[in-house]
């Protein structure tokens, strides 16, 4: 019985082996139905599958300071780094619709002339982004990342530099020519990745009053060009 059994077995292996060589040969270029189904389901799983990624990013900012005070205004440029890092995770799978937040330095700020002296306005931050993100697979690796949201800010840093007396101030304190530390708005941007690289171009709307005089509105602006890598 055991030998019968043995044969029976082998039998049917050296069957089966030979008719999948027959169906290889002639059927070279045919996958079976739920091969292709599953194929097609995995294709999808990776562009709308919710997963997280991580990012360094690195570029400058182009920022204003827009006061109706006329000492704090400072709407001539001032060209600052910003620099951190951004973790996203996708929030459906029926879109590729991404949270995006994450931690930079930012150097915001401004120049300006008053009373014929030049000033510059070094506003330094901790900046954590806030924003949402739809990420469009364009094939070859390339994504199109339209974004909107907002941030919030907290001072480190920078000066006040009064050109005509020689002398600079820090910009973060009580003093009624100073800025509050606390900053917050609105950032919109496009960005663009090439698998693992990134780019991007975003505007911050800055909400907040800060200046310490509440008649005086006092708002930043600040356009920033980043370039990094994703993992």
């Amino acid at each position: 019985m055991k030998k019968l059994l043995f044969t029976l077995i082998v039998a049917m292996s050296f069957n089966t082996v030979t008719f999948a060589q027959y169906y290889a040969n002639r059927h070279p270029k045919t996958k079976p139905h739920y091969v292709r189904n599953t194929y097609r389901y995995r294709n999808y799983s990776q562009q709308y599958y919710p997963t997280t990624y991580y990012g360094f990013r690195l570029g400058m900012g182009i920022a204003t300071v827009h006061s109706d005070s006329p000492f704090l205004d400072a709407s001539d440029p001032r060209i600052g780094l910003n620099t951190g890092f951004v973790i996203g995770t996708g929030l459906s799978r029926q879109a590729p619709l991404y949270f995006e937040t994450g931690l930079f330095y930012t150097e915001k700020g401004g120049k300006s002339t008053f009373q014929g002296d030049r000033f510059s306005y070094g506003l330094n931050y901790l900046e954590v982004p806030l924003v949402l993100k739809y990420r469009y697979y364009a094939g070859n690796g390339l994504t199109v990342e339209p974004f909107a949201g907002g941030y919030l800010a907290a001072g480190v840093g920078g000066k006040i530099k009064d050109f005509g007396q020689r002398e600079a101030y820090d910009s973060f304190s009580d003093d009624p020519y100073g800025f509050k530390r606390f900053d917050g708005g609105l950032r919109l941007g496009f960005g663009l990745g090439i698998r693992s690289l990134y780019m991007e171009a975003s505007y911050d709307i800055g909400l907040a009053n800060i200046g310490h005089d509440d008649f005086n509105a006092t708002r930043t602006g600040d356009l920033n060009l980043t370039l990094g890598v994703n993992f």
